[in-house]
C-alpha cells in the first residue's frame, strides 16, 4: 500500500453547528479534485452535542474519512492525537470553521517540498471581520510571547493552519505530549494559546526550518473564545513555557 501523502487533522468539540454548514462537505470536495492521495482524521473532543453522531454518518459515506473518539483533553489534545496516529508524508492540522480554507493548504506545500519541516499559516494584520477584543489578544499575546518565550521570526503563532513533514511531526508531538504529561482530560471549552507558541519554541530549539506563508483567514463567531479568561490563560501558559526552559525541559 503506498504512503499517504497527506493527512488532515481537525479536532472537533461541540461542532455540530459548523458540521451542519457542510465543512466537511468543502474539505472533501477540494481535496478530491487533488492528484496527490490524502486522508482526513477527526478528532472528537468528547462532544456532547451530536457531533459525534453527525461524523460518524459523514465517515461511512466518505470512506478517505476517520473518526477518532478521544476524552475531553482540549484542542491541544486531540490535535495532537491526530497527528501521532497519521502515517502520511505529511501532516496538517486546521479547524473544523474553516477559518483558513482548506484551499490554502496549496500555499504551503510547495515550501515542504523545497525542504522546510513546518510551515504555518499566518493571518499577519489581516484579520478580516474579527471583533477589536479578538484584535487586542492578538497583538497582546505577540508582544508577551517575545519578551516572555523569545520566539523569534513568526508573526502569528496562533493561526490554526498548519503542516508538518511526519518525521518532525512525531518528535514535535510526542514531546509535547510527554512535557503535558498525555494531556489531562477538562471541563468546558478551552482554547488553549499556549499549545501553539509551545509546538513552535521547541521546534526552533531543535532545530527545524519553519517558513510562515500568509493565508486568507475570515473571522468566525464563536462562544468558546472569552477575551478576559483566555487571556488569562494564555498568560499562564506563557509564564509556563518560560519556567519549562529556565528548568531545561525543552533541551
Amino acid at each position: 500500500m503506498n504512503k499517504i501523502f497527506l493527512s488532515v487533522v481537525i479536532p472537533s468539540y461541540n461542532e455540530r453547528a459548523n458540521l451542519q454548514k457542510g465543512v466537511l462537505d468543502k474539505v472533501e470536495h477540494y481535496l478530491s479534485k487533488q492528484k496527490y492521495t490524502w486522508e482526513v482524521i477527526v478528532v472528537d473532543d468528547g462532544s456532547t452535542d451530536g457531533s459525534v453522531e453527525f461524523v460518524e454518518k459523514f465517515v461511512k459515506d466518505n470512506p478517505k474519512f476517520n473518526l477518532i473518539k478521544n476524552n475531553h483533553t482540549g484542542k491541544a489534545g486531540a490535535v495532537t492525537k491526530g497527528v501521532l496516529s497519521s502515517n502520511a508524508e505529511f501532516i496538517l492540522f486546521t479547524d473544523m470553521d474553516q477559518a483558513t480554507p482548506i484551499e490554502e493548504i496549496g500555499k504551503l506545500l510547495p515550501f515542504l517540498q523545497k525542504g522546510y519541516d513546518v510551515v504555518i499559516g499566518s493571518r499577519n494584520s489581516k484579520r478580516k471581520g474579527a471583533p477589536w477584543t479578538r484584535l487586542v489578544m492578538a497583538r497582546g499575546m505577540m508582544v508577551l510571547r517575545t519578551i516572555l518565550v523569545g520566539i523569534s521570526g513568526i508573526s502569528d503563532t496562533q493561526c490554526g493552519f498548519k503542516v508538518f513533514r511526519n518525521t518532525v511531526a512525531k518528535k514535535l508531538f510526542k514531546k509535547v505530549f510527554d512535557i503535558n504529561n498525555g494531556f489531562k482530560e477538562i471541563s468546558g471549552s478551552k482554547v488553549s494559546a499556549g499549545f501553539d507558541v509551545e509546538l513552535l519554541y521547541l521546534a526552533q530549539k531543535m532545530g527545524y526550518k519553519i517558513k510562515e506563508v500568509p493565508v486568507n483567514w475570515l473571522y468566525v463567531e464563536t462562544r468558546r473564545v472569552s477575551p478576559l479568561k483566555d487571556s488569562i490563560d494564555g498568560l499562564f501558559d506563557l509564564f509556563k513555557i518560560k519556567m519549562n526552559s529556565i528548568k531545561g525541559i525543552y533541551g
